[in-house]
């Protein structure tokens, strides 16, 4: 199969021929239809993260189930499904609490590392490695696509809108008439607006420092923007919201990012980190500040339960109350993944998603 494989940091991905192995037990190869090009792939991209190599990223998408192996019941040969990148066991303690999201058993079933070149060991990302024609994945990682549900639309189900809508209904539970800032309107950001909005935030204040992002802001339920090349955003938020938000969300993973959004929120309110902050970054926050009963809380792929949450998200959409289409600027194909990269890193993209089923 074709896939885009990284050889190193800071260095352009490569088409090349890779193998993948044939599906064990409770394993499935799908055909990859869409992935989206997300920003958490730039991280490992750029050494932010670490990442053995060669490796094939990709953790965005959607395709048809090609080949199931032993014990396998929840799908068939031709079934469309979106792959969540946390697979879970069903079973240990996170499991059986309502916290698939943070399986203790996620690595073991997420991470075959069975993709090969010339007999070399090429890494498999989230246990998916979506850059690529195909990808062997855990059954439990796959989630049922209805039929009138485009396969780039249910792409994006899998990581940047599970990761933003989650985010303010599940990991923040957003309440009706509540405040909310976030900062970053790239794709997790804007989806973080649409949970704040389908949760019935009274006030969604949007912060960034690109014309295009605040505007894609605004059609996304924004209520208030705030530009932050222009000032201090903590100010300016609070210039809004007297005292601060109820909850901060930063969808970039910057730590200064980070410390304005504890800065944003109210007494007793709390940021919420849903970017990647650098691997090994420290964040500082004023010590007094806890008397207040302000916290900082990570928010994880959205705390997502994924065979109920993906389902409602796609029920949204085809109900037209959740934006999907409007997130994709820009279509590529998987030999295009680099010219795909440089459009996300100068901000001229919401979400680019590579077509691999044409």
């Amino acid at each position: 199969m074709k896939a885009a494989v990284m050889y190193g940091v800071d260095q352009p991905l490569v088409i090349e021929d890779v193998d993948i192995d044939e599906p064990r037990a409770n394993e499935v190869v799908i055909r990859t239809s869409a992935t989206g090009v997300c920003h958490s792939d730039l991280h490992f991209m750029e050494g932010k993260y670490p990442m053995a190599c060669p490796a094939v990223l990709g953790h965005e998408s959607a395709g048809t189930v090609e080949k199931i192996g032993d014990e396998v019941t929840n799908v068939q040969v031709g079934d469309r499904v979106v792959v969540a990148f946390v697979a879970s066991c069903g079973h240990c303690d996170q499991c059986v609490q309502g916290r698939p999201f943070l399986c203790f058993q996620t690595n073991r079933l997420g991470r075959q590392d069975r993709l090969s070149m010339g007999g070399q060991v090429v890494t498999q990302f989230a246990g998916m490695s979506a850059f690529a024609e195909q990808q062997l994945v855990s059954a439990t990682a796959l989630v049922h696509v209805p039929d009138d549900v485009p396969m780039e639309a249910a792409a994006l189900v899998g990581c940047s809108v599970m990761t933003g809508v989650g985010a303010a209904t599940n990991t923040a539970r957003v309440q009706a008439g509540q405040t909310v800032a976030v900062v970053g309107c790239g794709g997790v950001g804007l989806n973080v607006i649409q949970g704040a909005v389908a949760a019935g935030a009274s006030r969604v204040i949007a912060v960034d420092m690109l014309e295009n992002k605040l505007a894609a802001a605004r059609e996304f339920g924004a209520t208030d923007i705030v530009d932050a090349s222009e000032g201090d955003p903590v100010e300016a938020v609070k210039g809004i919201v007297r005292g601060g938000v109820d909850y901060a969300f930063e969808a970039i993973g910057l730590v200064k990012t980070a410390e304005q959004c504890f800065e944003m929120a109210k007494r007793g309110g709390r940021a919420v980190i849903v970017g990647m902050l650098p691997f090994d970054s420290q964040v500082t926050l004023p010590g007094a500040a806890f008397l207040n009963e302000k916290g900082m809380i990570g928010s994880f792929y959205g705390s997502t339960r994924q065979t109920y949450d993906m389902a409602w998200l796609m029920e949204l959409y085809r109900q037209g109350r959740l934006k999907i289409d409007e997130l994709i600027s820009r279509r590529y194909e998987l030999g295009q993944i680099n010219e795909a990269y440089d459009a996300l890193k100068a901000g001229e993209v919401n979400r680019s998603v590579l077509i691999l089923d044409n």
